[in-house]
């Protein structure tokens, strides 16, 4: 299948991916370049996309994912740039919807994708992620990250918008500790945005927040109908919530030591 000349630019953020990097820059080998920005990986991965023929690795230093996307997208030298985590592969149809929406004169600015998520290789179905779409494909002159997130970054575009049918395979779940460890990440670096937001704690959503997420991820989006798979998942996600409201209040607490420290 042929289409007209619209290069692609392919970004990757990664650090320590081995088991899951390998497939999917097998699965984005179409684009015209594969640029990937890795945070000094410990487990191979740098090597492995060193020694890539088709890869361009970058290695820098993460400070958030905002900033270490925005770098990346810094570094695309085609407009259209087709952003994938390291943990997510484009199936051959979502390939081939991709191709023909950048070779389309009339396409939008960005596109959503929807992703089908994989629980240690079988399908999680609900769960809340059934509904999940994130910006995945967009024009790099009609798109940018805002910098008000340094976690689940989000992407300003500025024209239309559209969404592919096609859903992009999420490997979201290789083993528990590391799931684990990803979300009480991502709780950690929430905590510092609500910080420097100037978000207070209070022990009311410290409590309740997890609650009310576990509640309603296995409750009411059903996560009760991927049985043991959906309490794990359903658990970590709100471990996450725990994690980001127990570290502001640290946050906070060694912002406080420091101002009586610096007091006269």
């Amino acid at each position: 299948m042929n289409y007209p000349d619209k290069k692609i630019s392919a970004l990757v953020i990664t650090f320590n991916e081995m088991g899951y990097i390998e497939k999917c820059i097998q699965s984005i080998e179409f684009a015209d370049e594969i640029i990937v920005v890795d945070s000094y990986s410990t487990d191979g991965t740098y090597e492995y996309l060193l020694d890539h023929p088709k890869v361009q690795v970058i290695q820098h230093p993460f400070e958030n994912f905002t900033l270490q996307k925005s770098f990346a997208l810094q570094q695309a030298t085609n407009d259209w740039v087709l952003f994938t985590d390291a943990d997510e592969v484009v199936p051959e149809s979502l390939k081939n919807e991709i191709l023909e929406t950048t070779a389309d004169s009339n396409s939008s600015a960005a596109y959503w994708f929807y992703r089908k998520f994989m629980f240690a290789g079988v399908p999680l179905r609900f769960s809340g992620w059934q509904t999940d779409k994130n910006y995945r494909l967009f024009r790099k002159s009609k798109a940018h990250f805002t910098d008000k997130k340094i976690v689940h970054e989000t992407l300003i575009v500025d024209g239309e918008c559209g969404i592919l049918k096609e859903k992009l395979i999420h490997y979201c779940y290789k083993n528990y500790e590391d799931y684990k460890g990803k979300m009480l990440r991502y709780g950690r670096l929430k905590a510092k945005e609500d910080f420097y937001r100037e978000k207070r704690f209070n022990y009311f959503y410290f409590i309740l927040k997890p609650a009310w997420k576990f509640f309603n991820h296995y409750i009411l989006r059903f996560g009760i109908l991927d049985g043991k798979k959906g309490v794990t998942i359903c658990y970590l996600n709100a471990l996450g919530d725990f994690e980001r409201y127990r570290e502001l209040k640290q946050l906070e607490k060694k912002n406080e030591l420091v101002y009586y420290l610096l007091m006269p």
